[in-house]
């Protein structure tokens, strides 16, 4: 059997050991790092899995899942140097760290694979993007997309977009949260209790998320039909556009995207 390690078991980490978990893979096949001893025996504990050393895990897992903060790649990268090799598969799921840092510090010849996930993942609903680096091949990519189905979606992208995947999709889910707690206020603001006011509109996040999933309309045309002559809506819309919500949506996408770049840039280079 392949064995598994997550290397950083955080919300992220963890939800794939628990997706992997459901997905039929034995706990024993299971692996994975974290700093402080009360996290691991409490992953231990609710999942049977079995926390190691970064060096242990390098040892016996065939993949190694990297889910640290960007912050804190380097002392992991430092260990993992002499112990990989060829016959290793690396999953990055840092955000804006490049293939190529990984295949500097480590030996050559060791497959990366960049992915950016997102936060429903710990409901198995993420969206996964995934990069293959220098010496990923397409059998890798099918490890990696069988593994990451297990939490939800997965698309393959080229290197070069994974920024702007993680502006859009990776730090979507925040937007939506943004969107859904001023929407609440505004509830608030209207006399509604809170309660109902959060009840109502998360219901109706959820079956318009639905609706997109499910129509194969363009959501132009899905807004449309809420959209009447001169009615409620449509006053809505325009307070939206004479606001400017739609032109401050794309910027700050696009400062998203920025940082990303600059948090890729500051851990590559030479």
């Amino acid at each position: 059997m392949t064995v598994i390690a997550v290397l950083g078991a955080g919300k992220i980490g963890e939800a794939l050991l628990s997706g992997l978990l459901h997905g039929g893979h034995d706990a024993g096949d299971l692996l994975f790092t974290e700093r402080y001893p009360a996290r691991v025996d409490e992953l231990t504990g609710r999942y049977g899995i079995r926390g190691v050393e970064v060096e242990e895990a390098a040892k016996r897992a065939d993949i190694l899942v990297v889910a640290v903060k960007p912050q804190d790649i380097e002392p992991v990268l430092d260990e993992l140097a002499p112990l990989l090799g060829p016959s290793s598969l690396v999953v990055s799921l840092c955000a804006g760290l490049p293939t190529s840092l990984y295949e500097r510090r480590l030996a050559e010849g060791v497959p990366v694979v960049r992915v950016m996930p997102n936060t429903p993942m710990l409901v198995n609903e993420a969206m996964s993007a995934i990069s293959a680096g220098r010496y990923a091949t397409a059998e890798h990519l099918a490890v990696v997309r069988d593994l990451l189905s297990h939490v939800g979606q997965v698309v393959e992208v080229p290197e070069a977009q994974q920024d702007a995947v993680t502006a859009l999709s990776g730090s979507g889910p925040a937007y939506f949260f943004y969107l859904v707690e001023a929407m609440i206020d505004a509830g608030i603001l209207l006399g509604l209790p809170r309660a109902l006011a959060g009840q109502l509109i998360i219901q109706s996040a959820v079956g318009a998320a639905k609706m997109l999933a499910e129509s194969d309309e363009h959501p132009v045309l899905l807004r449309e039909a809420v959209t009447s002559p001169a009615g409620t809506t449509i006053n809505a819309i325009r307070e939206l556009e004479k606001h400017g919500v739609r032109a401050a949506l794309l910027a700050a996408i696009e400062a998203a995207k920025d940082r990303s770049v600059e948090l890729g840039k500051a851990h590559d280079e030479d």
